[in-house]
């Protein structure tokens, strides 16, 4: 938990799912810097918010907290990021209609007075979203992007350039700055780039061939990572009917192989990104057997799946939380999967050799082999007792 200070108020904010082990802030210097430009903080003067106020990317619902009373609209990708701003609004005894929550995959509104972007860490997911919110620009439209200095690079500035229109940034204050675009009617677009789609090569057993549809934001959405490529490599040989979860599915391949493998599966594909789980649709479409069965949840891990119903889940744990490295997700998922498999049920893992999630899955389930293992990456295999 911190404390957000604003000249209109004081406000509790906290990440989703809180974990008293997590240190990370639910805000930033650039979350900061941002509300303090639009109160007209210096010489500037305060920008009129009585039109419609769109909050794109808000990472834990600090803008859209601190910006309640002027009731913006909010677009995410992120499942846990909605979760905690719906948090933060309660905690700040603030009622939950006052901001209206979109995904990333939703229709958004028809005409932005104010468009307020925290820059994501994937410049791809930038491009999407622009090219999906421009059109909703007009020249009196108030377009303001907040970041770190390390998350806006020249590519950044270029993409609002070509996307919204003339481009300029603010000095850094506490290491971030501020972009400023103003919309130029009369910019004449280029074609969006996603989805991104490709064709897997040979050699990964049921994924060989596989064509993937990948939506922007994807983790790898050009490019099939070797990590995922370690485990399609090696992933369990099994037959009859089970239910199995891919779980931070991402564009779905590991699940869309699994069902490829093992027809009479039935495959849960679990994800907090809209961007990911709506890939992992398309992927599991296009590539799946008219009789394989199947599930796409944008989830908060396994949290709802009930406990003891999975005989199988596939694992390939993010490492990152936007630009921290932290580990918290992998014990989440472990945690949850240790909950959801039946006894017999099995956790397949694969990761960065020096993440050492042997260790934590020794001391969860009490047993972890490596299936098998690179310079690089291990699979490792946990067993439900």
């Amino acid at each position: 938990m911190n404390r957000l200070t604003t000249s209109q108020g004081q406000y509790e904010l906290a990440r989703f799912p809180e974990d008293p082990r997590d240190t990370l802030r639910a805000w930033d210097a650039a979350d900061e810097y941002l509300l303090h430009h639009l109160e007209g903080a210096g010489d500037g003067e305060p920008v009129d918010l009585s039109g419609t106020v769109v909050v794109l990317g808000d990472r834990w619902g600090a803008l859209a907290t601190a910006l309640a009373a002027h009731r913006p609209v909010q677009i995410s990708d992120s499942h846990l990021g909605q979760q905690a701003t719906r948090r933060n609004l309660a905690r700040n005894g603030v009622d939950a209609g006052a901001v209206r929550l979109l995904s990333t995959r939703d229709v958004p509104p028809d005409r932005i007075d104010v468009l307020l972007v925290r820059v994501p860490k994937s410049l791809a997911l930038l491009e999407d979203q622009l090219h999906r919110l421009a059109p909703a620009l007009h020249a009196g439209s108030v377009v303001v992007g907040t970041g770190r200095v390390t998350e806006i690079h020249t590519s950044t500035l270029q993409l609002f350039e070509r996307l919204v229109g003339p481009t300029r940034t603010s000095l850094a204050v506490k290491k971030s700055r501020l972009i400023f675009a103003t919309p130029d009617p009369a910019l004449v677009r280029p074609a969006s780039a996603w989805p991104h789609r490709y064709t897997l090569p040979g050699g990964l057993g049921a994924a060989s061939g596989m064509a993937v549809t990948n939506h922007a934001g994807v983790f790898c959405a050009e490019r099939l990572d070797i990590g995922t490529r370690f485990l399609l490599e090696h992933l369990p040989r099994r037959t009859g009917a089970e239910r199995v979860v891919d779980l931070g599915c991402g564009n779905g391949v590991v699940g869309t192989a699994a069902a490829l493998a093992n027809p009479a599966s039935h495959v849960v594909f679990l994800d907090e990104s809209h961007q990911a789980v709506a890939s992992a649709e398309a992927t599991f479409r296009d590539n799946a057997p008219a009789s394989a069965t199947a599930e796409f949840h944008v989830a908060d891990g396994l949290a709802d799946v009930p406990a003891g119903s999975v005989d199988l889940v596939l694992n390939n744990p993010p490492f990152h939380s936007h630009q921290a490295t932290t580990d918290t997700t992998a014990r989440r998922m472990f945690a949850g999967a240790r909950s959801a498999l039946r006894p017999g049920g099995e956790l397949w893992v694969v990761g960065n050799r020096h993440l050492g999630y042997h260790v934590r899955l020794r001391r969860l389930f009490g047993n972890c082999e490596v299936v098998a293992s690179n310079p690089k990456f291990v699979v490792l295999r946990a067993v439900k007792g």
